[in-house]
């Protein structure tokens, strides 16, 4: 399916509707191991909590998950099946954890099942991850990859301050301006994405993949594993 013609604002608003919070796909419930960072004292303020957010975005997702959401959206506006099918099955098997795996199907099954409500029909993929349908959602609504790519960014950096306005726990005003501090950040991710080729693609982000690991079978815990 194509990506349809649409005007600058049905393109913002349906961008602003896959970005809003009130979308059913269970963001909210994961936190992508910050909770186990929160637990064992590595992150335990506005400043800590940000640091760990800003390098998770320019030295994880800027560098392997962003720019495969890239290249999903430009297979799905060329209709090339093949090439959608292939960096879907990229972005599942860079999940290092059963945690961070489960998170991205889940998420993924989830938002296939708004694309009725969004007058499309659902991706044909046999493991849909949430990356890769929000990509195509995207580009089947005429939103343009850098907008999509910041509205994913956005949504993601957004749950993430939330887990420490819970977890930490920080103040809405705090958490506010930690947001409107990360915009540079998402920019500088949206423009490595856009400049890395397929060769350079890769992260090494041990100290989160562990704790996403340990969150798996911390005692007391908040989200979901």
């Amino acid at each position: 399916m194509t990506a349809r013609p649409a005007s600058s604002l049905a393109t913002t608003l349906a961008l602003l509707q896959l970005a809003s919070p009130a979308l059913p796909v269970g963001g909210f419930a994961y936190s992508q191991g910050l909770e186990a960072a929160i637990t064992d004292d590595t992150v335990r303020d506005a400043a800590t909590a940000r640091r760990w957010i800003v390098d998770a975005l320019t030295l994880v997702l800027a560098r392997l998950e962003a720019p495969l959401w890239l290249r999903v959206h430009d297979a799905a506006c060329a209709d090339d099946t093949r090439q959608v099918v292939r960096w879907n099955e990229e972005l599942l098997a860079t999940r290092e954890t059963a945690e961070l795996r489960a998170e991205s199907l889940q998420m993924g099954a989830s938002l296939a099942r708004v694309f009725p409500a969004l007058n499309l029909d659902p991706p044909d993929l046999e493991s849909p991850t949430y990356t890769a349908v929000f990509a195509i959602a995207c580009a089947r609504l005429g939103i343009t990859r850098d907008e999509g790519l910041a509205a994913y960014l956005w949504t993601w950096a957004e749950n993430q301050v939330l887990v420490a306005v819970k977890t930490v726990p920080l103040g809405q005003q705090a958490a506010q301006a930690m947001l409107y501090a990360l915009h540079p950040s998402m920019q500088q991710a949206i423009g490595t994405a856009r400049a890395l080729g397929d060769e350079e693609l890769g992260t090494c982000a041990f100290g989160a993949v562990l704790h996403s690991a340990r969150h798996e079978t911390q005692y007391s815990r908040l989200f979901r594993s």
